[in-house]
């Protein structure tokens, strides 16, 4: 059972189970003093007070909340005041509980740090909050002062050990999902590759059957149109329906050749959608006009690379949760748009990928737009223009 659920889940579900099994003592040091008819004075010294229990459910909450989709979306400014709260609450567990079980709740609270903070952050939030718990040993547990702060060092060291785990989830779910967008980029580059080898071998086969047999049958037409005026009689007769049949073969090859040209486009729909597929933090939409094909396939590889690049930026950079990828024909041109829903900004500061997206679009006569606004997402509009194959056309009769 546990072979089939994610690291990340693994993690969330640990720590809400240490959370509920928390609660065991925290409910006996409630019912027990009833249990055993204690006065109302042992029942105010042992009892948690229900601003306690309000803090040991805040926490459930808290936790249940800040991992329910770990590895998802990045970090976000809504998740420090959720982890002021998670903290507090913990720290009001062993307060109200004059009790240590507040570190334990600090260490289940240690696997969410890595996520939601910067190292240097969650590990200086990790050792403040266990520091924070030693005045609870000193006061009610009479721990000394020396002996309280290295209760809470201990504490903070299994909260550290707890970190470290987690941070190496992180780090693993991080290395996975870069693989997957690799992958989708490899299916991508393999797709665009099939085709184009294949347009090069018809391309291929077509000069051929454009070079050889084409120059040879118009060599032979001639020379049966010359046969047939020096022929006379019977002879003339079948000279003249070997030039008709030389003339027929000649027109096959033409049309054959053509045939080979125009069918030698390159399904650019099929390269970009292997680019959606198991994106990770990102859905894709994916809205391509059908058929969209491209003759030349260096231009072909140009799109690709820049709807890659865009896509890139937005799981990297954007913190985008959708991503729309439309391409449509517009006269001799191919218009690709991508635009996420992420943060945006302001001023744009070109990084190497825009730039050089940038450079290969001129090289080819295109052009790149971008559009974005603080809040209002990302957007790239590419335009390249497609210059169509000229099939080779024999004139009639003579060999180009």
């Amino acid at each position: 059972m546990f072979a089939q659920l994610s690291h990340t889940r693994l993690l969330r579900y640990a720590g809400l189970f240490t959370w509920a099994v928390v609660g065991l003592p925290l409910l006996y040091s409630w019912l027990g003093p009833r249990l055993s008819g204690a006065g109302e004075e042992a029942l105010a010294l042992r009892s948690m007070p229900w601003q306690g229990w309000l803090a040991y459910l805040a926490f459930g909450a808290g936790y249940a909340w800040l991992t329910r989709n770990l590895g998802g979306r990045g970090r976000h400014l809504a998740d420090y005041p959720l982890l002021v709260v998670l903290t507090l609450a913990a720290l009001g567990v062993s307060y109200f509980n004059r009790s240590g079980l507040g570190s334990v709740l600090l260490m289940v609270g240690a696997c969410v740090l890595p996520w939601r903070l910067p190292l240097s952050l969650g590990v200086a939030w990790l050792l403040a909050g266990q520091l924070a718990v030693a005045p609870v040993f000193i006061r009610w547990l009479g721990f000394p002062p020396l002996e309280a702060l290295m209760q809470s060092m201990l504490y903070a060291g299994f909260s550290g050990f707890v970190f470290i785990v987690s941070l190496v989830a992180m780090q693993q779910a991080q290395a996975r999902e870069e693989q997957r967008r690799l992958n989708a980029e490899l299916r991508a580059t393999r797709a665009l590759l099939a085709d184009s080898a294949r347009v090069n071998e018809r391309t291929r086969i077509s000069r051929e059957l454009h070079d050889l047999l084409g120059h040879h049958l118009t060599a032979l037409s001639l020379n049966l149109e010359v046969a047939g005026h020096l022929s006379e009689g019977r002879v003339k007769e079948h000279v003249q329906q070997a030039h008709t049949l030389a003339r027929l073969l000649l027109t096959d090859v033409r049309e054959a050749v053509s045939q080979l040209r125009e069918g030698g486009a390159i399904d650019l729909g099929a390269a970009l959608r292997p680019l959606a597929e198991n994106v990770p933090k990102l859905d894709i939409h994916v809205d391509i006009e059908t058929p969209l094909t491209v003759d030349d396939p260096e231009r072909a590889h140009v799109l690709l690379r820049c709807a890659q690049e865009a896509i890139t930026n937005a799981v990297r950079h954007a913190d985008a949760g959708n991503l729309w990828l439309q391409a449509r024909r517009e006269g001799s041109n191919v218009v690709l748009q991508v635009r996420d829903d992420g943060r945006g900004c302001e001023q744009l500061d070109p990084g190497n990928g825009l730039r050089g997206l940038g450079e290969r679009l001129r090289e080819h006569g295109g052009k790149l737009d971008i559009a974005s606004r603080r809040g209002q997402g990302f957007k790239i509009t590419i335009t390249l223009p497609v210059a169509p194959n000229a099939a080779t056309r024999l004139p009639e009769g003579v060999a180009a």
